[in-house]
């Protein structure tokens, strides 16, 4: 939800910032999603711990469209991690899952579309993250699922101008920082995943 996040839990997280504890009755996407587009909003974690946690997100997920996607975790031959540059973000490359395709699938199909190059490699799923926003007045969650991905050597990268990303690039995981004070939430978690 823009930069907030709403954690359910059947504990209490140590490290969380700006934190608002809530009950099962306030966890209502659209309210929640509404509070953190207020301009004057600081980004708040809403966090709800309970019993049944899975259960609850199933019951809240089908509340909502839901709309799926897949991406990558890039890493080339020198060790290298993939990101582009998109919208004044950093993020990792990522698309839609079309009809009847697998999301492995899709999430090498988006990578090679918008980097211009050639996956080699396809290993587990690192994660899946949700999002929310508005498409056409109406509020959808994203769920995309991430994959550990590898190309061999360090190819050129070529970014798909006409999905707005303005930049592809190749960055060593000691210079992560620039990144990470210029990301969203969720893609500065996933970089957790980097070793």
């Amino acid at each position: 939800m823009n930069e907030s996040q709403l954690i359910l839990a059947d504990f209490v997280p140590k490290k969380t910032k700006n934190t608002q504890t809530i009950g099962l009755q306030d966890i209502e996407i659209e309210k929640l999603f509404q509070a953190s587009t207020n301009k004057s909003s600081v980004p708040t974690t809403y966090l709800y711990v309970g019993p049944q946690i899975e259960e609850r997100f199933r019951e809240l997920l089908q509340k909502v469209n839901i709309i799926k996607a897949a991406g990558g975790l890039v890493k080339n031959g020198d060790g290298h991690y993939l990101f582009i540059h998109r919208l004044g973000k950093w993020d990792l490359p990522k698309g839609k899952v079309e009809e009847n395709e697998k999301m492995k699938e899709a999430a090498v199909r988006e990578v090679e579309e918008e980097c211009g190059i050639k996956i080699n490699y396809l290993g587990p799923k690192l994660v899946s993250t949700y999002h929310t926003y508005l498409m056409r007045g109406k509020l959808v969650i994203k769920q995309t699922n991430w994959y550990d991905m590898g190309v061999n050597k360090v190819p050129k990268l070529i970014p798909q101008l006409e999905e707005d990303i303005t930049e592809a690039r190749w960055i060593d995981k000691n210079e992560l920082a620039p990144i990470q004070e210029n990301t969203y939430p969720l893609i500065a978690d996933i970089l957790k995943h980097i070793k």
